[in-house]
């Protein structure tokens, strides 16, 4: 195949680009048939960027996104901000706070601010809005406002015609059904739609997301089931050089999940926390106070651990209701609730 300035595009991608009547989609399934994996990904990167098309354009920001092709996303923004289509600014306004958001750009409440500013009769649009809140609302640990948003979120989408944008928001609304049945603690049906994310994505990033929360979902269960999907996590975020993800899989969530079930020969971590949770595993209470005395109690988890370390059931419980009060979260709560009845009387 003849290629044009510098290798950057196919001829035949160059002749789709230029026919209105030819959908991203198309174009990213000829890039699949032709090409491999790592290079028909470049290629479409580089067709979103390059593209006359506003429909293109617009839907381009979803497939960069979706991708983790963050700086690419950001050019995109930037090319539909300066778009004649109204349409375009719009969905370049929205796209804009959600990178925004994703790279913690401004605190919470100023994205919901930015959200507010946003007029939009356009069911996608809505649609996104509605999915940078439910993202908010996690991050927040408010999972009661997070649920309403996922409810909200199924309505939103009857009224999306385009398919190619429903695979991708379809993939988005499994991961948040999968974290909101898990906080819930009806982890088979959490597991269900981490699966389903599993089976349809290919986006490196959400994949080691899923393997995470799925390595958590064992918690109750089983260490080698949990510490396999760690394992994959870990494995796919080297394989894709995604360093910030490696830390702290290998920093925080692999050592609280060997320290969990005492499996803790060999683990170490660089997080204060985890450090206590570790100690407190091998039996070293007193360490683990020392070490917890360095750090603020600002999370249940860390109340949870000290807890652990005085054997204080009235912290337990403080840390079981911060859970349930603070979080909604009713599937870690189970931690210091279990702690409490292995304690007796």
């Amino acid at each position: 195949m003849h290629f044009s300035k510098e290798s950057l595009m196919p001829n035949s991608i160059i002749t789709i680009a230029s026919d209105e009547q030819y959908a991203l989609e198309q174009v990213l399934q000829v890039l699949k048939q032709e090409h491999d994996e790592v290079t028909a990904d470049r290629l479409a990167r580089n067709f979103c960027l390059q593209t006359t098309s506003n429909e293109i354009s617009k839907k381009g920001m979803e497939f960069l996104y979706m991708n983790g092709h963050y700086d690419d996303l950001q050019k995109l923004i930037n090319k539909n901000k300066q778009s004649d289509c109204k349409s375009n600014q719009n969905w370049a306004a929205v796209y804009q706070v959600t990178i925004d958001r994703k790279l913690k750009r401004y605190l919470p409440g100023e994205i919901i601010r930015q959200l507010s500013d946003i007029r939009t009769d356009e069911p996608e649009l809505q649609c996104l809005m509605e999915f940078i809140k439910i993202n908010i609302y996690h991050s927040m640990g408010d999972y009661s406002q997070f649920g309403n948003s996922v409810e909200k979120q199924q309505h939103l989408f009857g009224k999306i015609k385009d398919r190619f944008l429903l695979s991708f928001f379809q993939i988005r609304l499994n991961q948040s059904l999968f974290i909101f049945y898990l906080i819930r603690n009806e982890v088979i049906m959490a597991r269900k739609y981490a699966f389903r994310v599993l089976n349809s994505t290919t986006s490196p990033s959400i994949k080691v997301n899923i393997h995470t929360n799925l390595g958590f979902s064992y918690l109750y269960d089983t260490y080698f089931q949990g510490m396999y999907h760690m394992s994959e996590a870990l494995k796919v975020a080297k394989k894709n050089d995604l360093q910030s993800r490696v830390e702290a899989i290998v920093q925080k969530n692999i050592p609280f999940l060997s320290a969990h079930f005492r499996k803790t020969e060999g683990v170490t971590s660089t997080d204060k926390s985890e450090q206590a949770h570790i100690e407190i595993a091998k039996g070293n209470n007193a360490k683990a106070v020392a070490i917890l005395s360095e750090i603020p109690i600002d999370s249940p988890f860390k109340l949870y651990y000290l807890g652990l370390a005085k054997q204080d059931k009235k912290i337990l419980l403080k840390a079981y209701n911060s859970f349930i009060e603070n979080r909604s979260d009713y599937f870690f709560s189970r931690m210091p609730l279990r702690s409490i009845r292995e304690m007796g009387a």
